[in-house]
């Protein structure tokens, strides 16, 4: 009886004790979990917030009213009576006068960073944050896991009922499931996992990743060029670091909330202090100052002691933001109080609705930390200048790794895509669409099949046409070899023929390279040995264009460009890049060009011998000897690979480069000595929510006595897109020097003006300026227009329409432009600010197509 007793007391213990809490989830209208929501007692100061998956508990007291609230929703009370449920499940709407309007209301009541006790709080926030940071340490390190999915969003149940589509299949239906981070009907289509550690040595500074396991699987693997997908997530959506001034996401900077910056960019409000994983936390609300900047809403808990640590941490993008694509954003965080009292990352959430091209799009993002760890790490970790390295066995991990290390288990439909992917690839339709889809975004026209990967590949497409001076229409047959066919050596050529000309063209190249390629020669790091030799015409403008001069959109020039030659090519290169940014070019070319069309290579008045019935003596072709050493340094770049080309995706990284090119006399039938140098400078500064600015700074010399042809011709633009590095107004060949220096500022404002403009920030346009100038001269020795050199035997006359800069006066150019229209179209109008004249245009309209967040 008294075993009886005793377990009976005990289980009417645990059921008083039970129901003297309360417990819930709290969601927003369409089914959202709010994260960090608070509960509270008012006037009683008892409180908690719900974690990172809307789920709260808290101490049942009858007779109070309890209030639950969030950043940007309408409170909810409720009294708290006997008959309350132990559980509930709270629904918070969206207050439709929330943010915008109580940002309005608080300039009425003059909102006033002055005696405000929010202000004051995070002032000691910010003062401290520097005090609990991990880089104090001589050493650290750390493991992180990370799992980013890539879903189809937004599917309707009504479709899977009554759509053809997937009742013909079923594999499909079965690969959809519900979201948990927003309720909805997703297909994941790719997932990509990834196991890091993170070292860390303070003196001599070092800070390295150790990719220890890498598993992707979806979309991505059935293109050749699928790890665009990844690294475009990756880069999009980095990690951000509260305690940074400014986070990097979407490829833009946002200010951070406890940034050196923050006070003045947001407004905060203290809504309580509440307990958080049983510590007493304040908490903030926060809200950018103007919504349509590039900052966050959302809300901080920060330790209510002496080390002002932030414990968790939950962003939105406001309503109005000016970010293109992302529909709703949610970011949360939580720290960790660590074995020796340091504060540290734990949990990183991240979930992102996206509308792009008509297609709803859900990216998430998991990412854990643990296994902190301070004790001295051995030098040979730190050995090498690459910030990144793989283990040996990185991309072959069994699942006994992935059981061991993963820390977020895989949904259904992530933990099944390999087998989902391959049914697609069986699908008797699926390789239309996949030869269209390839042909679109690749720009080649593979020759593989679905259990053969190709070998060979047609393109680019966008070459097979285009139209020239000489050639009139231009038709071109091209292909490359892939890494399908042998992973060390490529083979690149084209076939063309011009209508007018009845000029039959060829381009080939060869490559090796010292490194395997997954597809494409030119995949970073390159480390090639390359052969090429070709018969083309071009432009000397060609070499400007950002997009092969073949393209038939950059058929359609601003001008007519009617001065050419024919060039025979051959050249051998060896390039290098190592995996910390500097790289080597060198290569050694043999190349004679014959003019053609109106450009014409004429020797001076007085030093002709055999003159035509004008008077005048012409040159058919000229023929140089070339060695050429550049070196390159960016550190922190990172690319994305296409067939065609690859495109730097991070252009925080400032860019260094120097190079120097000897021509040598009698050397594979080289007729001139000449010695040409060049500096290239480019740098990108960030200006938190006044946008970024592009700088380059370019110079250069000609040392020798040369020919106009191997003079320097300022970086002129012929085609209707503008381009910071270009002169759009400047002619062809207009201006030839042996000096210059060249200099390009460009400011994107990221509509920081036109948001605070009524009626025109709803199109969330976003301002653009540039300024771009070149000094130039040319010396005595190369100036054809000197009375002294009339009888030069080396020097050739100046082409029609050249000129010298005049009394070292620059060349410059303005731009003013409105970019992200229709979140693609930016329209420049560009003026040109002086050397005018006949046939000069002083302005122009250019254009741009760009996909930016």
């Amino acid at each position: 009886m008294k075993r009886f007793f005793s377990i009976t007391f005990l289980l009417l213990a645990l059921v008083v004790s039970v129901k003297a809490q309360i417990t819930g989830e709290i969601y927003d209208s369409d089914g959202y979990p709010i994260p960090l929501a608070s509960a509270i007692y008012k006037g009683h100061h008892v409180a908690e917030a719900s974690d990172l998956d809307g789920k709260f508990k808290i101490a049942r007291h009858n007779g109070w009213e309890l209030t639950f609230s969030s950043v940007g929703f309408q409170p909810q009370t409720i009294k708290v009576t006997p008959s309350t449920p132990s559980h509930l499940k709270i629904v918070l709407k969206e207050d439709a006068h929330s943010l915008g309007e109580v940002v309005i209301k608080q300039k009425r009541e003059r909102y006033s960073r002055k005696n405000n006790p929010a202000v004051e709080l995070m002032k000691r926030v910010i003062a401290a944050k520097k005090r609990s940071h991990l880089d104090n340490y001589d050493y650290y390190q750390y493991n992180k896991y990370q799992k980013i999915t890539f879903s189809l969003n937004d599917i309707k149940p009504a479709d899977l009922d009554s759509g053809k589509f997937f009742k013909k299949r079923a594999y499909v239906k079965e690969q959809i499931e519900t979201s948990p981070y927003n309720g909805k009907l997703i297909l994941p289509v790719s997932v990509d996992e990834t196991v890091t550690q993170h070292i860390y040595r303070k003196d001599p500074k070092v800070e390295k990743d150790i990719i220890k396991g890498q598993r992707s699987e979806g979309v991505n693997n059935v293109l050749q060029t699928g790890d665009i997908l990844n690294t475009l997530l990756k880069e999009v959506f980095t990690d951000v670091d509260i305690y940074d001034d400014h986070m990097r996401l979407l490829q833009y900077q946002f200010t951070s909330p406890i940034g050196e910056t923050a006070i003045s960019f947001y407004r905060f409000y203290i809504q309580d202090t509440v307990y958080v994983d049983r510590d007493l936390c304040y908490h903030l609300e926060f809200i950018p100052n103007n919504q349509q900047d590039f900052g966050f809403r959302g809300e901080l808990y920060v330790l209510a002691d002496s080390t002002l640590h932030v414990k968790r941490c939950s962003f939105t993008l406001p309503k109005k933001s000016d970010v293109n694509f992302v529909n709703n954003m949610k970011i949360t965080q939580e720290y960790t109080k660590l074995p020796n009292g340091e504060w540290a990352l734990s949990v990183d959430d991240m979930a992102a609705e996206m509308k792009l091209l008509g297609a709803n799009m859900l990216v998430t993002k998991a990412t854990r930390y643990n296994d902190y760890a301070f004790d001295e790490l051995p030098s040979k970790l730190f050995r090498g200048k690459a910030k990144t390295m793989h283990e040996a066995d990185a991309m072959i991990r069994d699942d006994e790794f992935w059981a061991k290390y993963r820390t977020v288990e895989l949904s259904h439909g992530e933990s099944s895509m390999k087998a989902f992917i391959h049914r697609i690839e069986q699908s008797k339709n699926f390789k239309w669409i996949l030869f269209g889809l390839r042909a679109f975004a690749e720009n080649f026209v593979e020759t593989g099949t679905m259990r053969k990967k190709s070998m060979f590949d047609i393109g680019p497409v966008t070459t097979i046409i285009s139209n020239n001076f000489v050639d009139n229409w231009r038709f071109r047959l091209s292909g490359r070899t892939t890494a399908n066919l042998c992973k060390h050596l490529f083979w690149n050529g084209y076939y063309a023929y011009g209508t007018k000309s009845k000029n039959h063209y060829y381009g080939t190249d060869v490559t090796y390279s010292l490194n395997a390629k997954k597809n494409v020669p030119f995949e970073f790091p390159q480390r090639n040995i390359i052969f090429e030799t070709g018969y083309d015409v071009m432009s000397p403008a060609d070499k400007f264009l950002i997009h092969n001069k073949d393209n038939m959109f950059m058929s359609f020039r601003t001008q007519k460009v009617d001065q050419m030659y024919f060039y025979n090519r051959q050249k051998l290169s060896f390039v290098y890049e190592t995996d910390w940014g500097l790289s080597f070019h060198t290569s050694l070319k043999a190349e004679s060009n014959e003019p053609t069309g109106d450009l014409a290579f004429i020797k001076m008045p007085g030093a002709t011998f055999n003159p035509a019935p004008n008077g005048k003596e012409y040159v058919r072709q000229i023929r140089t000897t070339e060695a050429r050493l550049m070196l390159r340094y960016c550190p922190g770049q990172t690319f994305i690979n296409t067939k065609q080309h690859r495109w730097p995706v991070n252009l925080d990284a400032p860019e260094f480069s120097l190079s120097h090119t000897t021509g040598v006399k009698n050397v594979l039938g080289g007729q001139y000595n000449l010695n040409y140098t060049e500096a290239k400078i480019y740098k990108r500064f960030w200006l938190g929510s006044w946008g970024y600015v592009d700088t380059h700074l370019d110079g250069g010399v000609q040392w020798n006595k040369v020919p106009f042809p191997l003079l320097i011709m300022p970086p002129v633009n012929i085609t209707f897109l503008e381009w910071e590095g270009t002169f759009s107004m400047m002619k062809n060949m207009e201006f030839l020097t042996d000096r210059y220096a060249f200099a390009s500022v460009a400011w994107d404002m990221n509509g920081k003006l036109l948001n605070r403009i009524p009626l025109i920030k709803k199109l969330k346009w976003r301002e653009y300026i540039s300024v771009k100038g070149m000094w130039g001269s040319l010396t005595d020795k190369n100036n054809p227009l000197l009375q002294r050199n009339q009888n030069d035997r080396m020097l050739f006359q100046f082409p029609s329409g050249a000129r010298e800069f005049r009394n070292n006066e620059p060349y410059w150019e303005v731009t003013v432009g409105v970019h992200n229209i229709f979140k693609l179209l930016a329209i420049d109008y560009v003026r040109r600010m002086n050397y005018h004249g006949p046939g000069i245009k002083k302005n122009g309209v250019r254009f741009g197509f760009m996909l930016s967040f």
